[in-house]
């Protein structure tokens, strides 16, 4: 699997779980003139916004593992990666009770958004906070962009993962809404699965075991599998 599929699909999947999570923000943002174009242009734009943030962030994680890289310590980079996933897997499969550290995060962007809606910010705006929103799906993206070994690699893992929540929650902006919470409640059931299957194919690729596309020696990148 190449890593723009493996971000495609974990921003699809996290789509589902987002819609119930961070789509209440993209109904509660007004289309400033009414008509199907602009409401779809609009919707549109919020989406661009979020993944902007998300490829700037990737900038981020990509200095970061550059760095990493360099240091050649990727291999345990990956491991630790794996490890936390299956944690945060774990927490959610066996229910641990554990402090929510974004919490204390939120309130900051909680301002932000009513002081862009109060002075009528344009959707683009909205969704570029909205993408720097802290979200568990979004830690899983930003790890595997942090394996991807340079900043190029990080922005694309990104975009693609961006690329991947679209569908999903450009529909639920136009629809407003058209999951129901038992629906979401399903999909989150799936979710821990997901998390224990990425969290198992980052430790494999730190192991280097030399499995082409799954664990391979320690000397190639995801880069290199394309």
């Amino acid at each position: 699997m190449s890593y723009q599929n493996l971000a495609f699909m974990i921003g699809l999947l996290g789509s589902l779980h987002c819609v119930g999570m961070c789509g209440p923000l993209a109904f509660a943002v007004p289309s400033m003139r009414s008509g199907w174009g602009f409401l779809v242009f609009n919707k549109l734009s919020y989406q661009a916004g979020r993944i902007i943030s998300y490829c700037l962030l990737g900038v981020l994680t990509g200095l970061v593992g550059k760095q990493i890289w360099l240091a050649g310590i990727q291999q345990g980079v990956s491991i630790l990666s794996g490890m936390l996933i299956l944690s945060a897997a774990a927490s959610r499969l066996f229910k641990f009770s554990v402090s929510n550290p974004d919490s204390i995060f939120i309130k900051p962007f909680n301002k932000a958004f009513g002081y862009a809606l109060k002075h009528k910010a344009n959707h683009l705006i909205i969704g570029i906070i909205n993408g720097f929103l802290p979200c568990g799906f979004v830690y899983l993206a930003l790890a595997g962009a942090l394996n991807t070994g340079t900043v190029n690699s990080a922005v694309s893992y990104m975009f693609w993962y961006g690329l991947g929540t679209l569908p999903l929650m450009f529909l639920a902006g136009v629809s407003a809404g058209f999951t129901t919470a038992i629906f979401r409640r399903k999909i989150n059931r799936i979710v821990p699965y997901f998390m224990v299957f990425l969290g198992v194919w980052f430790i494999l690729r730190g192991l280097g075991l030399n499995i082409p596309y799954l664990s391979p020696a320690a000397a190639g990148t995801i880069a290199d599998c394309r």
